[in-house]
């Protein structure tokens, strides 16, 4: 697939979703090198979270792989070339030559221009600026049918804030953690905690160097409590109900953001 890497609907509103890991498609040049299956490479991506950008007015999703170019890694370690990389896979047939992995990096290199040219208007219009940066992660990793990993140290939502100015965006995070634990997810309450497992990668991070005093980006992890990780199979209702929470929590998140 050699079509658009991404789409963006912008909106009108201090609120962003991205999904930069919702895709699995690759382009043609990288398909014919892959030694990964498809089933392999929607395992280690994030399924689903692209829907849930509906919480929010303007919306980035992703449809590439991170196995063709990882948006969420530092521009000299976002083409996997080692297994090493990618959670001890073999990507590879044989490793990309130069000209591949550099227009791979030409998307990458592409991808966070035009964010920030969106993130620019968008604080010039409404001064400050609330990003949710959509994941989601495994917890089943031994296998199909075997334990989940434990929940203590798995939360159903876990909340990376490792790269942000904590003081000066706590009750942002503090709001959203409120309310998306307090939403009725299905008759339950949701587990959501801050940086158990995932402090935030580099989209959060460039976001933060790039707008230190007008944007707040939430990296969010949802545990793949929604699916069948092996499958790929998903639960419509949990996969609904999460996105709804999102949204709810979006909405108190900019209610903060209007008080600061």
């Amino acid at each position: 697939m050699d079509g658009p890497m991404w789409a963006i609907q912008f909106g009108d509103g201090p609120l962003v979703a991205a999904a930069i890991h919702d895709g699995s498609a690759v382009r043609a040049e990288v398909a014919e090198l892959l030694a990964i299956g498809e089933s392999e490479r929607f395992y280690e991506e994030d399924p689903y979270t692209g829907a849930w950008t509906s919480a929010a007015p303007t919306r980035i999703v992703v449809s590439r792989s991170r196995f063709e170019v990882d948006l969420n890694r530092p521009r000299d370690q976002a083409v996997y070339l080692t297994p090493d990389d990618a959670w001890g896979l073999d990507v590879w047939k044989a490793g990309p030559s130069i000209e591949v992995v550099e227009r791979s990096l030409a998307q990458y290199d592409a991808f966070y221009r035009q964010v920030r040219l969106v993130l620019e208007m968008l604080v010039e219009r409404h001064g400050r600026l609330v990003v949710f940066d959509l994941h989601s992660y495994n917890h089943r990793r031994e296998g199909p049918g075997r334990p989940a990993a434990d929940g203590r140290e798995n939360p159903d939502v876990n909340v990376g804030t490792g790269s942000l100015d904590r003081a000066r965006w706590a009750r942002v995070v503090d709001r959203f953690a409120a309310a998306l634990g307090s939403f009725d997810f299905l008759g339950r309450r949701l587990d959501v905690r801050e940086n158990v497992r995932f402090r935030g990668g580099q989209f959060s991070r460039w976001i933060h160097a790039t707008f230190p005093e007008s944007v707040c980006c939430l990296a969010i992890e949802v545990k793949k409590f929604f699916m069948d990780e092996w499958t790929g199979r998903a639960d419509p209702g949990a996969v609904h109900a999460m996105g709804r929470a999102l949204a709810a929590s979006g909405a108190g998140v900019v209610e903060e953001l209007g008080n600061l």
